[in-house]
C-alpha cells in the first residue's frame, strides 16, 4: 500500500478500535479501583495501591516488549495483537474466580497488555500517517475512544448505582464488568489483525532495556523526559486518591457509584471530545513544548480546585479543568516522540517515554496513599502536587526559547549503534 491507503486503513480499523480502548481505559483509570473498593470486604491500602498500578507495570516493560518483539521479527499489530488475547483471557479469569490476589494479579496483567502495546502502535501511526497530519488524525480516533470511555462509565456506574448493596461487598455486582472489558480486549485484537504493519527495525536481542541509551545520548529527549516526570509523579499521585477521597468515610463525602463515575469519567470526557480536535491542530501547528507547558498549568489548577473542594459542584469543575487538560495530553503523550525520533526508532523513543511514564505511575499512587495514611491533609498534599507540576512547565520556559525559531522534528539524525 501506499501512504494514503495506509492512512485510511489505519484510521478506519483504528476508530473502531479506539471504542474497545475506550472501555479498557475506564477500566484501568476508574472501574478495577472500584472493583476492589467497593466488591472485596476490606481490601487493604496495599490491594488498592496495586490496583492503581496496573497499567503502569505495562509501561515499564515497554523496552522489554520492543526488544522481544524486534527479535522475533513480528509485525507490530501481529504483537499487539497476541497481547490483546493475553488480556482478554485473564478478565474472562478474573471474572469466574473471585479472589483477590488473583484480581490484583490478573489486573496487573490485563493492564499491562494494553499498556505495553503503545510503543508498537506509535510506530504504526508514524509510518501510516502523514508527518504534518498525524495529530489531526490520532485526534479524531482519540474522540471515539473518549465518547466509549464516558458512554460506556455513566451506564456502568449507574448499573452499579442500582444493584449494589450499600454498606456491603458486592463483587457479584462487578463481574459482569470484567466480562466487557475481556470482549474489548477480543475486540481489539480483531482490529488489530487487520493493521497494515511491519516488523519493527532493529537488531533485536541484547540488553531488552538498551533502548534507554536514548535518554542519554540525546539532550532534548532527556530535558523532555525529565519535564515529563516532574509533572507525571504531581498528576499520577492523585489521579487514583480521586476514588479514595470520594469512596473513604474518613472524608465525609462517600458518594455511590454513579457520582464517582460522572466525577472521575463523563465529566472530563464530555471536555476531552470537545477539545481533542482542538487540541490535536495546535500539536500540528505550534511548538511542542509550549503546548505541553500549557496543558501542565490546566492540570494543576484542576487538581487543586478538586481537592480543595467539598461540593460536587466544586469537584465538577475541578474535573473540568483536568478534562481539558487531558484532551492536550491525549495527543501530546501519545505522539509526542514523532518530533523528536529519527523514523525508524520511534518505537524505541516511545518505549523509553512509556518505560518512565511506568516508573512514576507504579511509585506515585503508592507515595501518594502512604502520605495520606501518615496522616498529611488531602488539600496539602494536592498543593505539593500541584506545585511539582507547576515546576515542570517552569523548566520548559528554556527548551520553548531554544526552539522557537525551528520546530524540533528529529533529534538525533543518525543511527546509534551498540
Amino acid at each position: 500500500m501506499n501512504l494514503a491507503e495506509r492512512t485510511k486503513v489505519t484510521f478506519k480499523l483504528e476508530q473502531r478500535r479506539a471504542i474497545s480502548s475506550g472501555i479498557l481505559e475506564a477500566a484501568g483509570s476508574t472501574f478495577l479501583l472500584l472493583t476492589v473498593v467497593k466488591g472485596f470486604e476490606n481490601p487493604g491500602l496495599i490491594a488498592k495501591a496495586l490496583v492503581s498500578t496496573a497499567a503502569s507495570v505495562g509501561l515499564l516493560l515497554t523496552p522489554v516488549v520492543v526488544t522481544v518483539v524486534q527479535s522475533l521479527k513480528l509485525p507490530s499489530a501481529v504483537a499487539a495483537g497476541r497481547m490483546a488475547l493475553l488480556g482478554a483471557a485473564l478478565f474472562f479469569l478474573m471474572a469466574a474466580v473471585p479472589s483477590l490476589p488473583l484480581f490484583v494479579a490478573g489486573s496487573i496483567v490485563a493492564m499491562s497488555c494494553s499498556t505495553g502495546a503503545i510503543p508498537l502502535l506509535t510506530q504504526i501511526f508514524r509510518d501510516n500517517y502523514p508527518a504534518d497530519k498525524r495529530g489531526h488524525y490520532f485526534s479524531r480516533t482519540v474522540w471515539f475512544r473518549v465518547i466509549a470511555a464516558g458512554a460506556f462509565s455513566f451506564l456502568a456506574g449507574l448499573a452499579l448505582n442500582e444493584t449494589g448493596t450499600a454498606g456491603q461487598p458486592g463483587l457479584g455486582n462487578y463481574r459482569w464488568l470484567l466480562v466487557i472489558f475481556g470482549l474489548a480486549f477480543l475486540a481489539s485484537w480483531h482490529c488489530l489483525k487487520h493493521f497494515p504493519s511491519k516488523p519493527l527495525k532493529g537488531d533485536g536481542g541484547g540488553h531488552p532495556f538498551r533502548a534507554l541509551r536514548y535518554a542519554r545520548t540525546d539532550k532534548l529527549f532527556r530535558h523532555a523526559l525529565i519535564c515529563w516526570m516532574i509533572m507525571g509523579f504531581g498528576n499520577l499521585m492523585m489521579i487514583p486518591i480521586r476514588v479514595e477521597y470520594l469512596t473513604n468515610p474518613v472524608y465525609g463525602l462517600e458518594q455511590n457509584a454513579l457520582t464517582i463515575a460522572t466525577l472521575i469519567l463523563v465529566i472530563p470526557n464530555v471536555f476531552r471530545l470537545l477539545l481533542n480536535p482542538f487540541w490535536g491542530r495546535l500539536f500540528d501547528r505550534i511548538n511542542f513544548f509550549l503546548l505541553r507547558a500549557v496543558l501542565n498549568l490546566f492540570f494543576a489548577v484542576g487538581i487543586l480546585i478538586f481537592f480543595n473542594s467539598d461540593t460536587l459542584l466544586g469537584m465538577a469543575i475541578g474535573q473540568i479543568f483536568f478534562g481539558i487538560a487531558h484532551a492536550g495530553g491525549d495527543i501530546a503523550w501519545g505522539m509526542w516522540v514523532t518530533k523528536l525520533a529519527p523514523p525508524n526508532r520511534v518505537a524505541d523513543y516511545m518505549s523509553v517515554h512509556t518505560f518512565f511514564t511506568g516508573v512514576r505511575g507504579v511509585l506515585a499512587p503508592i507515595i501518594g496513599f502512604s502520605v495520606l495514611a501518615s496522616g498529611l491533609a488531602i488539600g496539602s498534599l494536592s498543593l505539593i502536587s500541584a506545585g511539582l507540576i507547576v515546576l515542570s512547565a517552569i523548566l520548559l520556559i528554556p527548551t520553548i526559547k531554544q526552539t522557537r525559531e525551528e520546530r524540533p522534528t528529529q533529534a538525533v539524525t543518525e543511527e546509534l549503534s551498540e
